[in-house]
C-alpha cells in the first residue's frame, strides 16, 4: 500500500460541530477536575497536592532546614506539574501567606508578599519548608493510605489524593473558576469543624440548626466581624450557596480636649490595605465623606489605620457606617461549595453536612487501608520471627545444613517445614544475631506484634471501633489546634446583622449652596452659591434659559418627563458651573423623543399633581416617585399621541385648570384621587385641543397670575367654580393670551 493510501485511510470525516463539542467537553472536564476545583477529601487542587508531595520527597519537614523555592518549583514542574513555573510559584506563595490562608501549609522564609498587595520576591530569593498542618495532610502516605497514579511522563508516580488527617477543605477554603462553574469556600475555624465532625459521627443526620451551633461561620485569617443573621448563615450552609458580610474591626481612641479618632485594627478578608486607604483618600478629596478629615496608615506588623473626623460631635458609628457603604471596609465573601466528589471525578455543590461527612468517610477509608497495610506488615514480620525462633531451637542443625548442604535453602525448608520467606531470612541472618539476648528480644517483639495484630484484626472487623479511632484522631486535631492555641483561636468575631441604619446624606456629602440651571435643550449644571442675577449665565448658540433652582449639594433633583416617568439625580452629581454643563438625558435614560416637563428639589412631605396634555391627572406623594435606577420610575401612564405635560406641587385646597380653548375651571383638590401610578381622572373636558396650564392655590388667598411685570388677583371665583371634569368658562378679563398662570 502506498504512503498516499495510508494517509487517506487515517483521515476521518467528522462534522465540525461534533468535533468541537467533543474536544471542548474534554477541555472543560480537564479544567474542572485537574485545575480549578478542590477534592472534597483533602481540599486541595492538583498543583497544591503536587507541591506538598514534592516537598515531602525533598524531606522539607517542619523540623528540617529550608530549601530554595526555585528548587521546589523545579521539582514540581519537572516531575509532576507540566505548567509554567510562575503559576506553580504563585500557588506556593499563597500557601505561605498568613493573611491569605487560615492554616498555612508552607513555612516561608523571605519576602512572600504582604496585605498591602505587594508581590513576593522571586523564587530564587525565597526559601520554604512544610508546616505541621501540611505534614498532617501527608500523614500515612507511605502506608498505602491512598492510591497513586503515573505522572504525566510515566517516569514516576504521584498521589491521587492525600490522606488528610486535617479537615483542610473547610479549614483553609478554596476559590477557583472552571469552565461553566466556579467554587468559593471561605476558611473556617478547625476547632469548630472538629466539634461538628465529632457530633456528626454520633448523629449522622444532625440538622443544620445544630451544626451551626458548632460551626458558627467562617473564620478569616485577617479577622474582622461577620455581620450576618443566624438564619442567613444556616441557609447558606444548608444549600452550599450564599454569601457572608464581613466588616472591619475598629475601636475609638480618646484624645485630649474631648476629641477622638477611629483606629481600624482588622480589615475584611482579601482586601488589599493600600488600595483601601487609597479609596478612602479619594472620597475625602472629592468630599464624598464630608465628616472625615484624614486617614493615616500607621501599620507595622499589625494593622493600624487611623481615621480622623472633622468634628468631635460626629458619631463614630455614623462615620463607620458611611465608610462601610462606600469602601471595602465592608465586603461580601461568597460561599459556593462546589467540589469534586465520588473519588475526585464528579463536580458537585455540597452542603455543610455533606462536606463534613465526605471528610469523615475519607478518614474511615484511610484508616482501613492503613490498618490493612500494617496488618500485612506485622504478619510478614511474625512469619520471619517464627522462622528465627525455629533457628534458635535447632541452631546446631541449622549451622550444619548451611555449612554442608549445597542447596541450604531447600534443605532448611524440608527439615523444619519453613516457608520461603523464613528460609531466606535465616540465610540472611548475621552471625552476631545468634546470641542469647537476641533470642529474648525476638520473643518480646513477637509477643508485642501478636498483640498489635489481634487489635488490628478486631478493628478491621468492627465498624464501631473504627469510628472510635477516627473520633480519637479528630479529638487530637482539636487539641493541637484548639481555640486556646495561638494558631487555633478564632479571629473573626461573630456579630449581629447590621440594622437598617439610615446615614443622612449630609454625612456623606459636604453641604454647599448651589443653583441648578437647566437650559431649554436640557443642558444642566450646578453653579456654586445661590445666584440672584441670571443675566450673566451663558448658553450654547440657539439655546436659552428654562429652569433655575436654588438647592444644596445634599438635595435630590426630581426630573419629570413627557413620557410620564420621574428620574432622580443627586445634586452633588451635577457638572460644575464652568462651561455649558452636560445633557441631562445622558445622566438618565431619557430618550431623544422625550422632553423635560419639570425640575423640582425633592421634598418627601410634599404632594404633586401630574397631568397629561389630554387633561387627565392625579395627585401623587412625592416620596413615591423617587427612582432607584437611571431608567426612572413610571408614574403617569401615557401612550399614543398623549404626553405628560404638567407637574405642580400641591400647596393649597383648590385647583385652577385652563384649556387651550381658553376655558377656566376651579374645583377642590379633594376631588382629585391620590394614586401611585395610572392615567388619572379627567380634570376638564375639551371639544378641541387639550390642557394649557393648571395651578393649585388657597381659595382664601384668591387666584393669581402674572400680567407683564404685575401680578393680578381674583378673589371671587364663584363664576368659575364647578365640579371636576366640567368644561369651565372664559377666564376673567386681563388673563394672559398664552393661557399660562406664570
Amino acid at each position: 500500500m502506498s504512503e498516499e493510501t495510508t494517509a487517506a485511510a487515517e483521515i476521518r470525516v467528522t462534522p465540525l460541530a461534533d468535533a468541537l463539542s467533543e474536544r471542548y467537553l474534554a477541555y472543560a472536564m480537564s479544567t474542572i477536575t485537574s485545575r480549578s476545583l478542590p477534592d472534597v477529601r483533602d481540599g486541595l487542587k492538583p498543583v497544591h497536592r503536587r507541591l506538598l508531595h514534592a516537598m515531602r520527597e525533598l524531606k522539607l519537614n517542619p523540623e528540617s532546614g529550608f530549601k530554595k523555592c526555585a528548587r521546589i518549583v523545579g521539582d514540581v514542574m519537572g516531575k509532576y506539574h507540566p505548567h509554567g513555573d510562575a503559576a506553580i510559584y504563585d500557588a506556593m506563595v499563597r500557601l505561605a501567606q498568613e493573611f491569605a490562608v487560615r492554616y498555612p501549609l508552607v513555612d516561608g522564609q523571605g519576602n512572600f508578599g504582604n496585605v498591602d498587595g505587594d508581590n513576593a520576591a522571586a523564587m530564587r530569593y525565597t526559601e520554604a519548608r512544610m508546616t505541621a498542618v501540611a505534614q498532617a495532610l501527608l500523614q500515612g502516605i507511605d502506608e498505602d493510605a491512598v492510591d497513586f497514579r503515573s505522572t504525566y511522563d510515566g517516569e514516576g508516580s504521584e498521589p491521587v489524593v492525600l490522606p488528610a488527617a486535617f479537615p483542610n477543605l473547610l479549614a483553609n477554603g478554596a476559590t477557583g473558576i472552571a469552565v461553566g462553574m466556579a467554587t468559593s469556600i471561605p476558611p473556617h475555624n478547625v476547632a469548630e469543624l472538629c466539634e461538628a465532625l465529632l457530633h456528626l459521627i454520633k448523629f449522622p443526620n444532625a440538622g443544620f440548626d445544630k451544626l451551626i451551633d458548632m460551626v458558627k461561620g467562617p473564620d478569616f485569617p485577617t479577622g474582622g466581624v461577620l455581620c450576618e443573621s443566624r438564619e442567613t448563615i444556616q441557609e447558606a450552609y444548608a444549600t452550599g450557596k450564599g454569601s457572608f458580610r464581613v466588616r472591619a474591626k475598629y475601636e475609638v481612641e480618646k484624645l485630649k480636649a474631648g476629641t477622638w479618632q477611629l483606629v481600624v485594627t482588622e480589615i475584611p478578608y482579601q482586601v488589599q490595605k493600600a488600595k483601601l486607604i487609597e479609596k478612602v483618600a479619594e472620597l475625602i478629596n472629592s468630599k464624598k465623606i464630608a465628616i472625615l478629615d484624614d486617614i493615616r496608615d500607621e501599620s507595622a506588623e499589625d494593622i493600624r489605620i487611623v481615621l480622623e473626623p472633622k468634628s468631635r460631635n460626629v458619631e463614630p458609628d455614623m462615620l463607620m457606617e458611611s465608610l462601610y457603604r462606600q469602601t471595602d471596609l465592608e465586603s461580601r465573601v461568597s460561599l459556593n461549595l462546589n467540589v469534586l466528589a465520588e473519588n475526585g471525578k464528579v463536580p458537585k455543590v455540597m452542603n455543610l453536612r455533606e462536606a463534613l461527612q465526605a471528610f469523615l468517610d475519607h478518614r474511615h477509608d484511610v484508616l482501613i487501608r492503613r490498618s490493612t497495610f500494617r496488618k500485612e506488615q506485622i504478619e510478614r514480620r511474625l512469619e520471619i520471627l517464627e522462622g528465627y525462633l525455629i533457628c534458635y531451637l535447632n541452631l546446631d542443625e541449622v549451622i550444619r545444613i548451611i555449612r554442608e548442604e549445597d542447596e541450604a535453602k531447600k534443605e532448611l525448608i524440608k527439615a523444619f517445614n519453613l516457608t520461603e520467606l523464613q528460609a531466606e531470612s535465616i540465610l540472611n541472618m548475621r552471625l552476631r544475631s545468634l546470641r542469647k539476648l537476641e533470642e529474648m528480644e525476638i520473643r518480646n517483639e513477637h509477643e508485642k506484634l501478636t498483640t498489635e495484630l489481634n487489635g488490628l484484626k478486631e478493628l478491621l472487623a468492627d465498624e464501631s471501633l473504627r469510628w472510635k479511632s477516627v473520633s480519637a484522631e479528630i479529638s487530637e486535631i482539636r487539641k493541637t489546634y484548639g481555640e486556646k492555641t495561638e494558631l487555633g483561636m478564632r479571629r473573626t468575631d461573630i456579630g449581629d446583622a447590621p440594622s437598617a441604619v439610615v446615614v443622612p446624606l449630609d454625612a456623606l456629602i459636604e453641604k454647599e449652596p448651589i443653583t441648578i440651571v437647566c437650559s431649554q435643550k436640557g443642558w444642566v449644571r450646578g453653579m456654586k452659591g445661590h445666584l440672584t442675577d441670571f443675566s450673566d449665565i451663558k448658553y450654547k448658540e440657539g439655546d436659552g434659559p428654562r429652569f433655575a433652582i436654588h438647592a444644596q449639594t445634599t438635595d435630590k433633583l426630581l426630573v419629570f418627563a413627557t413620557n410620564g416617568r420621574f428620574y432622580t439625580l443627586g445634586a452633588d452629581k451635577l457638572p460644575g458651573g464652568r462651561g455649558h454643563g452636560e445633557p441631562l438625558r445622558l445622566m438618565v435614560d431619557l430618550g431623544n423623543e422625550d422632553d423635560i416637563v419639570q425640575l423640582l428639589i425633592y421634598n418627601e412631605n410634599r404632594k404633586l399633581l401630574v397631568a397629561s396634555d389630554d387633561g387627565r391627572g392625579f395627585v401623587v406623594n412625592e416620596k413615591d416617585v423617587i427612582a432607584q435606577t437611571r431608567n426612572g420610575k413610571q408614574v403617569l401612564n401615557v401612550g399614543g399621541n398623549v404626553e405628560a405635560k404638567l407637574c405642580v406641587p400641591v400647596h393649597g385646597d383648590h385647583v385652577a385648570v385652563i384649556g387651550q380653548n381658553r376655558k377656566l375651571l376651579v374645583f377642590p383638590v379633594a376631588d382629585m384621587p391620590e394614586m401611585g401610578r395610572g392615567k388619572g381622572v379627567i380634570l376638564q373636558k375639551y371639544k378641541d385641543g387639550g390642557i394649557a396650564d393648571l395651578k393649585v392655590f388657597k381659595m382664601e388667598d384668591g387666584l393669581t397670575w402674572a400680567s407683564g411685570e404685575r401680578t393680578r388677583i381674583v378673589t371671587d371665583l364663584t363664576e368659575w367654580f364647578g365640579k371636576r371634569a366640567q368644561a369651565g368658562r372664559m377666564p376673567p378679563p386681563g388673563f394672559p393670551r398664552n393661557n399660562k398662570f406664570t
